[in-house]
């Protein structure tokens, strides 16, 4: 039987960014196995799981904005690409993201230099980028309209409210997509925001 449990990762112990992970009890071996093949977690995802994927990322945003208030863009973008690296599946391969304020020919955001700019801004090669996260966001809160879970994938839809320090809220609508990656943890694979439809 599966268990699944919250893993911390030592390198973002100081913004209080935490990545999701499983692991498997010992069973009896029922057939021949290489040793990298018995460690791959076999739980589901599960719905606490995401819940703890998209807080750990609220509250990275959170990190970033404030790193960037207290030292200055370089503790902001190091902070940024330790989320990177730890929360999305850019190491898996394309990251299927769209960001909430980008714009043709630039508008999704596969790589992790892109995903990059998007929140920190600071790259030539994406001139239009002034860095997202880098406002004073101070709040983060999520609504699920809902979560599917299959297997090491999960897709969560719903509204996203980030409050900045002035107390003004900003809603948009996101939709991740998460993997289960060799080691354990949970990887964003899908992020797609916009801001919601307002009729004319």
């Amino acid at each position: 039987m599966s268990t699944s449990k919250l893993r911390i990762l030592p390198a973002l112990l100081l913004t209080g960014v935490i990545s999701v992970g499983a692991c498997a009890t010992a069973q009896p071996p029922v057939a021949a196995a290489s040793a990298s093949e018995a460690a791959l977690p076999t739980s589901e995802i599960s719905r606490e799981e995401v819940l703890a994927a998209q807080q750990a990322w609220g509250a990275a945003l959170v990190q970033i904005a404030t790193d960037n208030e207290k030292g200055g863009f370089d503790a902001a973008k190091a902070t940024a690409e330790k989320v990177l690296d730890s929360a999305y599946g850019y190491n898996l391969g394309p990251v299927l993201f769209k960001p909430t304020l980008t714009t043709a020919p630039q508008t999704f955001r596969t790589t992790r230099d892109g995903a990059l700019a998007y929140f920190v801004g600071g790259d030539t090669n994406f001139p239009a980028d002034k860095g997202f996260a880098l406002n004073d966001w101070r709040k983060f809160e999520t609504e699920n309209a809902a979560i599917f879970i299959d297997g090491d994938v999960a897709m969560s839809m719903g509204k996203v409210r980030l409050t900045d320090q002035e107390g003004n809220v900003t809603e948009v609508d996101k939709t991740w997509g998460y993997k289960r990656d060799p080691q354990g943890n949970l990887r964003i694979v899908l992020h797609h925001s916009s801001l919601p439809y307002t009729a004319d």
